[in-house]
């Protein structure tokens, strides 16, 4: 018997799909085919495009681009897109389960995604990714498309490339799509800036008087519902809807004129999910008529512009050589105690400006 290949076993990957330098052994298609296999509606291309989009990786960046591209002209048009946010344990996964069921149960022609967004560890960097177990049913609908993403260090309740998820679904034909935020309580306003519908999910029981009152998410919210309401619970979620209700008061009017809408329901029986889903329409058909949704949609455009200038920034700056090199030293003497924070940001600055500056 061959005496066994050292270097061999030592290339082999416990992932059959990476090749010896951990890069996948298929060629990826190419962007533009890739976008035409999105629009067409394929499930598994949508998913590797998502995918390539929520690459860290240099060198897909172009490539990512080019796709977004590629399918932005398909985007966008008759689509809502709705997001659920509420405390960890609201029940949003499933409240989604619920809604989605009913949804493609009642229109034919409906197709649904579900991008849910999962917290990452801050010590280890992985996510569980449990969402689209939890929707079992609605996972396997032929209509429906549910897609787990780690935070990964971003904040406000989405992932690093949430925005161009949508897009992609949307590109692909779904018409609804629902963001299911990661569930940290009072910071989860990023994701209001890339729907059209924010759905506060809440509970009775759960500092309902104090967390009515609190600035940030509740007064964000276009819509309230207080989730659990059975089982014995209807009358807590009655008082914990009138403290929220009440609550609303306090805060400016929405530019429809009207106070955001709260109700009550059960995504485990299904009570009141359907008035909600009406809640939520009556909130589209207002804001239309009002000429709203189409100005929202502008300056959610606009906002991520300066997001994707923000990022695009940030990896230039800290990717230059010169800042590279002279970042060890400052972090070393911020660390001491012999420099301040923002005086070594100052000179981090300094350091990337020069490097940047033409020959004289």
């Amino acid at each position: 018997m061959p005496a066994p290949d050292a270097d061999a076993a030592s290339r082999t990957s416990i992932n059959p799909r990476l090749s010896d330098g951990g890069s996948p052994r298929a060629t990826p298609p190419a962007p533009e085919a890739l976008a035409q296999q999105v629009r067409a509606g394929d499930r598994a291309a949508l998913s590797r495009a998502i995918t390539l989009v929520e690459s860290t990786r240099a060198g897909d960046r172009s490539r990512a681009q080019a796709l977004l591209e590629a399918c932005r002209p398909a985007a966008g048009t008759g689509t809502v897109r709705v997001a659920i946010t509420g405390v960890p344990g609201a029940g949003k996964s499933t409240f989604l389960e619920t809604l989605g069921a009913q949804l493609l149960g009642e229109d034919p022609e409906r197709c649904l995604a579900v991008l849910a967004i999962d917290p990452s560890s801050t010590r280890s960097g992985g996510s569980i990714l449990g969402d689209k177990t939890r929707m079992g049913e609605l996972a396997s609908h032929r209509r429906a498309f549910v897609r787990p993403s780690p935070t990964a260090g971003t904040l406000g309740g989405v992932a690093r490339r949430t925005r161009e998820s949508i897009l992609l679904c949307e590109a692909a034909g779904y018409d609804t799509i629902f963001v299911e935020t990661v569930g940290v309580g009072q910071a989860e306003v990023e994701v209001h800036a890339m729907t059209d519908v924010f759905l506060l999910l809440a509970l009775a029981g759960a500092g309902d008087r104090l967390q009515a009152v609190k600035r940030g998410v509740v007064e964000m919210a276009d819509l309230v519902a207080v989730n659990k309401a059975d089982s014995g619970r209807a009358e807590a979620a009655e008082n914990a809807r009138a403290e929220y209700e009440n609550a609303l008061r306090l805060f400016p009017l929405p530019e429809t004129g009207e106070r955001p809408p709260v109700l009550t329901c059960s995504a485990r029986t299904g009570a009141g999910v359907a008035e909600v889903w009406q809640a939520v329409q009556r909130l589209l058909e207002r804001s239309h008529a009002q000429g709203l949704f189409e100005k929202k949609r502008r300056r959610q455009a606009r906002r991520w512009l300066r997001r994707a200038a923000e990022e695009r920034l940030r990896d230039a700056f800290f990717g230059n050589e010169t800042v590279e090199d002279t970042l060890p030293d400052l972090e070393d003497a911020v660390e001491q105690g012999d420099l301040s924070a923002a005086a070594a940001a100052e000179r981090l600055l300094e350091a990337w400006q020069r490097a940047d500056a033409p020959d004289p």
